[in-house]
């Protein structure tokens, strides 16, 4: 090598060194500040069964169709249930028409009934009496016989018993039925009560409704098959919310933070970028997965993290492969797709 070669190597040695040392430092943090973790879409799914035993009637779905909460599913044979129901209605309505009566009382007329038998007999028994009186001073002055004063106190006695018995039927009409009878009625109406409302929700477990938003994966069971509370009808995939479920080394959790933005990529869609934030950080550390372990880390620990995502395309599905990146340098900010959503609890 000529002299004048070496020469121009000697002063470019320091110019390349220096941008080595700028790339090393100024690129490397840069690297360093944004983190990549690598997940799937979780997967969940619910198994919505009857929660009483009998024959199917009908499955009102069908695989792929998309249900909301409160869709009807499927169905039970009712009969034997909605004959309890109609059973059990007609025994509380007999026991409130008893409990009304007796709460209502005598009514008007009964009372005016009562009174009137009372008077009749009063009026007899003051004529009895008198009657009496006057043979006992007959039989005093030997003017009439002992027969005639015994027949007047005899009759003037029954008479009298007479009256008494109206006189406290008409109290009783104007007081009323017994607070313990009125007691025991309404316990006995409340029990009805509780029996029909036991027969309306059998009656209602042969209805089986979505319990959220979903997408129906499989039809476990079909029309004919005995259902029971231990046996799944059908699977139902949960979309919304998404989230990714990745996880984070322990020497970067001091950098993460719940409501931090990211950043989601799919292979399924290359180029395509979606939207999401941290919503869940695990407060407990675990051994590296077997799905994300390599040899390097095989007995590292790791944090769960959760990374909703904003999937307004309905692209993503559940289980797909996902990675994640996080700018760490990010302000603290506000998560969610817009500025009125909140993290998923």
């Amino acid at each position: 090598m000529s002299k004048s070669a070496l020469f121009v190597l000697a002063a470019l040695a320091p110019i390349a060194l220096g941008g080595g040392w700028l790339y090393l430092h100024h690129g490397g943090a840069e690297g360093a500040d944004l983190l990549t973790l690598y997940g799937d879409v979780d997967i969940r799914e619910v198994q919505p069964a009857f929660n009483d035993s009998g024959p199917i009637a009908t499955i009102l779905v069908q695989e792929g169709a998309r249900v909301k909460c409160g869709d009807l599913l499927a169905t039970l044979d009712d009969t034997r249930y909605a004959a309890a129901l109609a059973q059990a209605k007609g025994q509380m309505e007999n026991l409130k028409q008893t409990l009304d009566k007796l709460v209502a009382g005598s009514r008007p007329e009964e009372i005016a009934q009562a009174k009137a038998s009372m008077d009749a007999l009063q009026t007899t028994y003051l004529n009895n009496e008198a009657t009496y009186k006057r043979y006992d001073a007959l039989a005093a002055a030997n003017a009439g016989t002992i027969q005639q004063r015994d027949d007047a106190k005899a009759a003037f006695e029954s008479v009298r018993q007479q009256y008494e018995a109206a006189r406290q039927a008409y109290v009783l009409a104007v007081e009323g039925p017994r607070v313990e009878d009125i007691g025991a009625a309404r316990a006995a109406y409340e029990a009805a009560q509780a029996a029909t409302a036991l027969a309306q929700r059998q009656f209602d477990d042969t209805r089986l409704y979505a319990q959220s938003d979903g997408v129906v994966e499989d039809r476990i069971l079909e029309p004919g098959d005995m259902a029971s509370p231990a046996t799944p009808v059908l699977t139902v995939a949960l979309p919304n919310p998404l989230w990714v479920r990745a996880y984070a080394p322990e020497n970067e959790l001091g950098r993460i933070r719940l409501g931090m933005k990211a950043s989601v990529t799919v292979d399924s869609y290359p180029g395509r970028t979606y939207e999401g934030w941290i919503g869940y950080i695990s407060p407990t550390a675990e051994f590296t997965p077997k799905t994300v372990e390599t040899p390097e880390l095989r007995t590292a620990l790791v944090y769960q993290l959760r990374v909703y995502v904003c999937d307004a395309h309905g692209d993503l599905r559940l289980g797909m492969p996902a990675t994640v990146h996080i700018d760490l340098t990010q302000p603290a900010q506000a998560p969610g797709c817009g500025a009125s959503d909140a993290v998923p609890q």
